[in-house]
Formats: C-alpha cells, sequence, structure tokens
C-alpha cells in the first residue's frame, strides 16, 4: 500500500462523514458524520507519520491526542442530546433551534 491510497481511504471518509453530517437532521446522525470525519483525518495523520517519520513518536501521540478529544466530544455531545431528549422530546435538529431560555 502506498501513502496515495491510503491519502485516497482517508478523504472519501472525510468525504462520506460530511456528506453525512450536512444531509441528516437526526442529531445523533449528525455526530456520526462527525465520527467519520475525525477517522479520516486520523487515518491521514497515521499514514502521514508511517510514511514521512516512522522512527518518531510525535504522530502517535497526535494519533492519541486526536483520538481522545473524539471520545470526549462524542461523550460530551451524547450527554448534550440525552439532556434536550429528556427536557423536550426532541431528536432532530430542525425541532432543536427554538431551545433558547
Amino acid at each position: 500500500m502506498t501513502l496515495q491510497l491510503f491519502l485516497l481511504a482517508a478523504a472519501a471518509l472525510f468525504a462520506i462523514g460530511l456528506y453525512g453530517a450536512l444531509s441528516q437532521q437526526s442529531i445523533v446522525m449528525l455526530m456520526m458524520g462527525l465520527e467519520l470525519m475525525l477517522n479520516g483525518v486520523i487515518l491521514a495523520t497515521a499514514a502521514f507519520w508511517y510514511f514521512l517519520a516512522p522512527g518518531g513518536t510525535d504522530g502517535q501521540v497526535l494519533i492519541v491526542v486526536i483520538i481522545t478529544a473524539m471520545a470526549v466530544e462524542m461523550a460530551a455531545g451524547f450527554a448534550v442530546v440525552t439532556a434536550i431528549y429528556r427536557a423536550r422530546q426532541v431528536d432532530m435538529t430542525d425541532s432543536a433551534t427554538d431551545l433558547r431560555g
């Protein structure tokens, strides 16, 4: 496998995630699209690290930081979605726009 194939797969993951994030109205599906986009970024970062600087640990540290940020973002996002659903029985993004105050 070459760097170009990894980058092509990462771009495909990012594009599918972008489409999913922009086309879905369900908040959970929107978050899944964001997760796919971040997975594409992780794959591209890992590919660059493997092919350009395999001896260094900088790439590994960056990947661990990105995965940690992804986990925190998803946990916080699902907590907010759960709170909104319990308070208002709303699970769609269009319905959640009137949640001021």
